[in-house]
């Protein structure tokens, strides 16, 4: 007669975390904070992706050396690769004051470059689904957004004149009803003896926009067509989800310039105006 115990099994202890770890959780970081990098691209950077996924401990060690260079984990996928992002204090930070200051030494166009980026992701994602959806690609132009915002201009006129409050507001007023008139006041293009864009037209502005948010890895150029034709990355996507609660995003999706009608979005035809500029390229929104 054989008597067995059922005696309770020993806890599996995880392997100590090694100098060679801790490297390679710095390694996946600064994979990371290469914004153009993604995985696919990399055998090492994929590698580290799957390790993070599937192993835990190796995750929190990466997500704590994120942490002390201050930054935030957004993502971590084989889509978007470590996606991070900077907090205020980071040496890392890229401030849009910063950038502004950088586009323009002038405070007025300095608000009208956060204007278009604000366009800019507002065509990007139209949608609350747009931005759950993971698989949602946005494309923009740059001729497109500037036509977008001038048709919000328009909108935001004929607002104040049916409110009665059609005058020019302080500098400091909130929101947008301080812009519009600026922007619409603004050449689109500027003129110069070989066509070239001025920087502070409102296609230069919109155009420095994008080419930041390139050189971010948060858009991809794929034609010369309308200004440009751009199309959002994963990294953008999770970059706006964090910007559409605001205030300024929801109030100029309110304005009704873009249409969703079958599952796809675009903008309203605009007005036939000498105030938008040619072959404007109005920007679509679908796979």
């Amino acid at each position: 007669m054989t008597i067995t115990t059922d005696e309770p099994a020993e806890p599996q202890v995880a392997a100590p975390l090694t100098p060679a770890d801790v490297a390679d959780a710095s390694r996946l970081v600064s994979f990371g904070l290469q914004a153009k990098l993604l995985p696919a691209r990399d055998a090492e950077y994929g590698e580290l992706i799957r390790r993070y996924r599937e192993d835990p401990p190796f995750a929190r060690l990466a997500d704590a050396v994120a942490t002390g260079m201050g930054l935030v984990v957004l993502e971590v996928s084989p889509r978007a690769g470590m996606a991070v992002a900077a907090a205020e204090d980071s040496v890392f930070a890229v401030r849009m004051g910063d950038y502004s200051r950088r586009a323009s030494s002038e405070s007025t166009d300095r608000f009208l470059h956060g204007l278009a980026h604000l366009a800019v992701a507002a065509l990007a994602f139209p949608r609350p689904e747009d931005l759950a959806d993971d698989g949602y690609l946005g494309r923009v132009t740059v001729n497109g957004v500037d036509a977008f915002v001038r048709q919000a201009c328009r909108r935001l006129e004929e607002r104040a004149e049916a409110d009665g409050t059609n005058t020019d507001p302080a500098s400091d007023a909130p929101g947008l009803e301080a812009a519009w008139r600026v922007w619409s006041r603004r050449s689109a293009t500027g003129a110069t003896k070989d066509a070239r864009r001025l920087s502070g037209s409102t296609i230069g502005i919109v155009s420095k926009a994008v080419v930041f948010l390139v050189d971010s890895g948060f858009l991809q150029k794929t034609s010369d067509d309308s200004g440009g034709t751009f199309r959002t990355t994963a990294r953008y996507q999770l970059q706006v989800r964090d910007l559409a609660g605001s205030a300024a995003m929801a109030e100029l999706l309110d304005l009704g310039v873009v249409a969703v009608s079958d599952g796809s979005a675009t903008l309203l035809p605009p007005d036939h105006t000498d105030e938008l500029v040619a072959d404007a390229g109005l920007p679509f929104h679908q796979l």
